[in-house]
């Protein structure tokens, strides 16, 4: 494989989409060696072919807001790659939504997927709707509008979309809804239903679940545990507060939280009801984290800045991609870290991770990290396929097991020479393996 080759022709097809440049050079550097190891893969041309998605779905979504003034916009599905299974991936509603984004996140999704070992393709969506400062009838009216072209390229054994940033509980029981009218069926189409209508116990908690439950694994192999921590994250979302109850639950201490606003420092530790309000301050549609500090007299708001400049012990970006820089990655070394976890998607620059690396710190990305999402949406799938429903304790034992199962194969074809754990190589070669020799098995289709 000639990597630059690759590369030179993507940015040419691609110009200008720099999120999804960067999640396909990080992939392919990583799983160089094993691809010239196996000329198979070459000659079959699977790397050309992984690169590029099955097809981008784009469409405009007019909808008439509470003035009844008509608004107009942009709806895209990713189908990315559907070796292992039907696509599976989230829909976002942000401002900063656009193909680079999406085809990024569908990218990575492909090796999230592979790695959960459930039959799950990869694909993204989404839209640059804003739902923050709408009403719930605009909302509504807003994700009826998107399902009326969306419902023609989904389904239970097709395409199976999911939330992600912006798309909670109340965006897919509206979008469900529209569906089940236009299809005429009630079916596994959509993860993250409501519990009363096929949804799964823990699906909210599970990114942040699966994140800690990972980071456990990679704190074990040091000997170390969460217990007496000090542990800094970001967000403020369902992410962030998974991560919060269950490192809290293992003997953690939480001790920030952050916004586009600026962050929280909470010495004393974010727990009990203070991880409740999480859920209130995100319920109340302003994406500002300053209020935790009027709530709580412990905590302190630092406006405009990250969290990472924080004294830790182990760091977990749960916000949004690159938003832990190589400047923030030289303070936390500066200050200790024993472990980075990415619980958002891509959340490290590549100067980071590469810091990260060089100074043997282990390193978690997200396309493992924060694999327990999408795991525990493959979940409400296998139990809506069989018409029942799981417990919280069968949810979340099944849950463990795929993040340890994950961590295990990261271990398998990460372990350098010298005993260190490279989780970014690990992850990318044992996705890449899984759904390459699928590929291979399935002909030039």
């Amino acid at each position: 494989m000639n990597l630059n080759n690759i590369m030179n022709d993507l940015e040419k097809k691609h110009p200008g989409e720099v999120e999804f440049l960067q999640a396909v050079r990080e992939v392919l550097e990583s799983i160089e060696e094993v691809v010239n190891e196996n000329p198979q893969f070459d000659s079959a041309k699977v790397i050309e072919r992984l690169v590029e998605p099955d097809r981008v779905i784009m469409f405009k979504v007019p909808w008439i807001d509470d003035n009844g003034d008509v608004q107009v916009n942009l709806g895209y599905r990713v189908q990315f790659n559907n070796a292992l299974g039907p696509y599976k991936g989230g829909l976002r509603f942000h401002p900063s939504v656009n193909l680079s984004i999406l085809k990024f996140l569908g990218f990575e999704q492909i090796f999230k997927n592979a790695l959960t070992t459930l039959p799950m393709g990869g694909g993204k969506g989404g839209s640059d709707f804003n739902p923050k400062g709408k009403s719930d009838n605009e909302i509504m009216r807003f994700c009826q509008a998107f399902m009326l072209e969306l419902w023609k390229v989904i389904g239970p054994e097709t395409d199976v979309p999911a939330g992600d940033v912006g798309v909670g509980g109340k965006e897919i029981g509206y979008l469900y809804g529209m569906y089940k009218k236009l299809a005429r069926e009630n079916s596994g189409v959509l993860t993250g239903k409501g519990l009363g209508w096929g949804g799964s116990l823990i699906r909210p908690e599970a990114t942040g679940f699966g994140g800690v439950y990972f980071t456990k694994e990679m704190l074990a192999m040091q000997n170390e545990t969460f217990e007496g921590k000090t542990v800094a994250i970001s967000g403020f979302g369902n992410v962030a507060w998974g991560v919060a109850l269950k490192v809290t639950e293992l003997g953690g201490k939480i001790i920030t939280i952050s916004g586009p606003d600026g962050y929280i420092y909470d010495e004393e530790g974010i727990a009990g009801e203070k991880i409740d309000y999480l859920l209130e301050l995100r319920a109340s549609n302003q994406d500002i984290v300053a209020p935790f500090a009027d709530e709580f007299p412990s905590a302190k708001f630092i406006p405009g800045k990250r969290p990472w400049e924080v004294k830790c012990d182990i760091a977990m970006p749960c916000a949004i991609q690159n938003e832990l820089n190589g400047d923030d990655a030289k303070l936390l070394v500066e200050n200790g870290v024993l472990a980075v976890a990415e619980v958002s998607n891509m959340g490290c620059t590549p100067e980071a991770v590469t810091l990260f690396h060089e100074k043997k710190i282990p390193f978690g990305p997200g396309k493992a990290v924060n694999a327990g999402g999408v795991a525990v949406s493959g979940l409400e799938m296998t139990q809506n396929a069989m018409k029942l429903a799981w417990t919280r304790e069968e949810v979340d034992a099944k849950l463990h097991h795929i993040m340890s199962s994950i961590h295990t194969a990261c271990i398998t074809h990460g372990t350098e020479d010298d005993g260190y754990i490279n989780y970014v190589k690990g992850a990318n070669i044992a996705g890449f393996l899984k759904v390459a020799n699928a590929m291979m098995d399935q002909g030039v289709i």
